[in-house]
């Protein structure tokens, strides 16, 4: 059982045909292996945010109908996102993307550094998760310490972190799941490493949250950011930490605006339709294993346990019969992985296969994504190479026909 998992499971049962019913957007009939960049969205998504913008809504409150409607959407968000995670509810903020969370987090922790600290960021992360550390450790005079994976394999291993960790590590940020090789490093070893050093973990869970249950306490982070718009939901982003330790935090803000936490870190009126979006997102993410049943958290962990147990089989298919291909190449072979995929075809263009498996009716983009130290790394530069992503809609004739396209076009 990988470190994320837990808590018990329940009977796994997955319909392929009854998830994909739901998705408005699979009826254009493209196979879909772009979900690492964005899911498609369920129709119970969309009907949640058109709802919530067109309700009589106002700014939270607790006193008019509209008021209180808007605040119940929060409240109900900030719930969900509790249970997806398994975090604490008030620690839940809520952000336009994991990004600007980053960027937030980052300017924020920095206020405490000095030229005797020591920030700590690896190249197997997306840039959201290196860049804004870089930079706030610039302004602060602290130091970056960079930690490497391996090449071949895609591994970064506890010691790998270890040996770059000092008395004067203020933080260590690192990504739950690599956004381009699937690499799921082994968090809670490196948190137990990390709390010894006394520096707080920063862990990106943008690419991990779509694919595997998530226990936040299991794992060992102090803060932790995802994306709804990669599970199924609305372009935002949610950020969970313990609120004893957002308390700490000072961010800048109008003198106006609340300080309460977690509404101190959130900026300006917030989203109501992208909120209940999010909140429609997790409960669908709970109704994928039709026989779970419990709390939303317990039928949520039942969910994407059944979920990632459907997706490694099909990854599993895939990866081999890709791996068979003349001429294609696959990067990476980390013993936990997402159901990610990163490859090539020998002297061929990447952008070129993903043009043609485009007139194939196949999604599957070529490019660096945001990764661009891991690319760099793995010797593919700033165009690295061809991602195939799977998602809860993903079924064998999407695999089919990815395969198909990729033999022709390393045949041809």
């Amino acid at each position: 059982m990988n470190p994320v998992e837990t808590e018990s499971t329940q009977s796994m049962s997955i319909d392929i045909a009854r998830i994909r019913a739901h998705f408005p957007g699979l009826a254009e009939g493209t196979a879909h292996f772009d979900g690492p960049g964005g899911s498609q969205v369920p129709d119970v998504v969309g009907a949640a945010m058109a709802d919530a913008i067109t309700s009589s809504i106002s700014n939270r409150g607790s006193v008019t109908a509209a008021e209180k409607r808007a605040d119940a959407i929060v409240r109900a968000t900030r719930a969900a996102v509790a249970d997806l995670l398994g975090a604490p509810a008030g620690g839940v903020v809520f952000g336009r993307s994991a990004t600007q969370l980053c960027y937030d987090f980052s300017r924020t922790l920095a206020k405490s550094w000095s030229a005797r600290d020591e920030v700590v960021v690896t190249r197997l992360d997306h840039d959201s998760n290196i860049r804004p550390w870089i930079q706030a450790a610039e302004h602060a005079g602290a130091t970056i310490r960079w930690v490497d994976f391996d090449k071949v394999t895609g591994e970064l291993e506890p010691q790998d972190v270890a040996a770059v960790l000092s008395a004067n590590t203020a933080l260590v940020a690192i990504t739950g799941a690599s956004n381009l090789l699937g690499t799921r490093p082994d968090i809670p070893a490196i948190a137990q490493l990390v709390h010894e050093a006394g520096a707080l973990l920063y862990v990106d869970g943008v690419h991990l949250t779509p694919h595997a249950s998530v226990d936040f306490e299991a794992l060992g982070a102090d803060i932790f950011t995802c994306s709804p718009y990669k599970f199924l939901g609305p372009h935002c982003a949610v950020l969970a930490a313990d609120p004893q330790l957002l308390d700490k935090l000072e961010p800048d803000k109008l003198l106006s605006s609340s300080n309460e936490v977690p509404e101190r870190f959130e900026f300006g009126t917030l989203p109501y339709e992208l909120m209940a979006g999010t909140t429609a997102a997790i409960d669908f993410l709970a109704g994928l294993d039709e026989a779970a049943s419990g709390s939303r958290r317990e039928r949520l962990v039942a969910s994407m346990n059944a979920l990632e147990e459907h997706e490694d089989a099909l990854f599993n298919q895939l990866e081999g019969r890709l791996g068979a291909v003349p001429g294609v190449h696959l990067y990476g072979q980390a013993a936990h992985r997402t159901p990610t995929m990163l490859l090539s075809v020998d002297g061929r263009d990447s952008a070129e296969l993903y043009r043609f498996l485009a007139t194939k009716g196949v999604n599957a983009p070529a490019g660096s994504f945001y990764a661009l130290e891991a690319s760099r790394w793995l010797g593919l530069g700033d165009a690295g190479a061809l991602r195939v992503g799977l998602a809860p809609y993903s079924n064998q004739d999407d695999i089919d026909r990815l395969v198909t396209g990729i033999t022709e076009f390393a045949k041809s």
